[in-house]
């Protein structure tokens, strides 16, 4: 640390301690819904998603329509100029209701991150928990052995296998944890000690940014860490109607990864997602892209995927040509002819 450095954390104070500091007050407020969360029956407190969604589709309502109207428009309009001032109008309204989603998103944070706090609590004092079947329900009992049907209820287990090891979840949300995920939902870089629980921590904005429609992604060092984390963490998105896959458990450019990014929350490596973002930029046709645009991210092992793994340059090539058969072989003449009547009609106008 330099003079300069240690004479301004003297007067300003350090910076992190002041984001805690800053991020201490939502923790209270989050607190502050623990006693009315614990009444609710889990049918109650799975209907707090569907509240949550229903609030943000109610703010960005006004502006949704005006974009449908506006691409409505632009599907009949002749005039390609006045097509692109619509289209870049768009483009702007989708810039707002980004900003209208963020906003309601920080209005719901507390209550949002107390029903992640208490779900992770029923998991953890139940060993059964039932509530009424709905078709996601009957769709996960299809998939997975911790949800089975009873009639008109799912029950759901707590005990579960994660990626090849059998669990028991045991794990409820902590202060330091509920700060971390606050910090993440606001973009800053969470640093926790070994065995802070950060795998849990990121089920906290991974759940408040999955409420907005439009995907969270996870990225993760390696394909281990993605395949038992997305396994580990399922059942707690799940119990709440969302939707997890993971992308390393599918081909690169088939339909099973398209619908794993189409998920609610999809994990995976760096490498992998880099390389489908690759693909996607060399895709001829929309119908062959695998991810939908960019929402919401969370890196696990920041350091390592930014820093050290950045120095490596993913490098993905075109199609190498088949023995002799040469596309700049076969376009030249017809480059040359066109070149050759264009010098015709320049000396033809020149003359006249």
């Amino acid at each position: 640390m330099t003079f300069l450095d240690k004479v301004l954390k003297v007067f300003v104070g350090d910076k992190s301690k002041q984001d805690v500091s800053s991020i201490k007050p939502i923790v209270e407020k989050i607190k502050t819904f623990e006693k009315a969360l614990e009444a609710l029956s889990h049918d109650e407190l799975r209907a707090k998603t569907a509240e949550f969604k229903a609030k943000i589709a109610e703010a960005r309502q006004p502006l949704q329509t005006k974009k449908e109207d506006l691409l409505a428009k632009a599907q009949v309009t002749e005039d390609i100029d006045e097509r692109e001032d619509m289209y870049l109008e768009v483009d702007k309204i989708d810039d707002e209701i980004y900003d209208v989603t963020e906003g309601v998103l920080n209005d719901i944070l507390p209550e949002a991150f107390a029903v992640v706090k208490e779900t992770a609590k029923r998991f953890v004092h139940n060993t059964q928990i039932p509530v009424t079947a709905n078709a996601f329900d009957r769709e996960i009992s299809g998939a997975h052995d911790y949800v089975t049907l009873e009639g008109d209820q799912a029950i759901w287990a707590n005990s579960w296998d994660a990626a090849g090891k059998p669990i028991t979840w045991d794990m409820i949300h902590y202060d330091v944890q509920l700060i971390g995920g606050i910090a993440m939902h606001q973009g800053k870089i969470a640093e926790m000690q070994t065995g802070e629980g950060k795998t849990l921590v990121a089920t906290l904005p991974v759940y408040l940014n999955a409420l907005a429609g439009k995907g969270v992604h996870l990225v993760t060092v390696n394909d281990y860490l993605a395949k038992r984390d997305s396994a580990w963490m399922a059942p707690i998105f799940q119990f709440h109607g969302m939707s997890i896959d993971c992308i390393d458990y599918h081909t690169p450019n088939s339909d099973a990864r398209r619908k794993a990014y189409n998920a609610d929350i999809t994990y995976g490596t760096n490498n992998e997602f880099g390389f489908d973002y690759l693909r996607d930029n060399m895709a001829h046709s929309p119908d062959d892209l695998v991810q939908r645009p960019h929402h919401y991210a969370i890196v696990d092992e920041v350091d390592s995927v930014l820093v050290d793994d950045a120095r490596t340059p993913l490098i993905i090539s075109g199609p190498v040509p088949r023995g002799d058969q040469h596309e700049f072989d076969a376009l030249k003449p017809k480059v040359n002819a066109i070149e050759e009547v264009q010098r015709k009609h320049y000396r033809c106008f020149s003359r006249s």
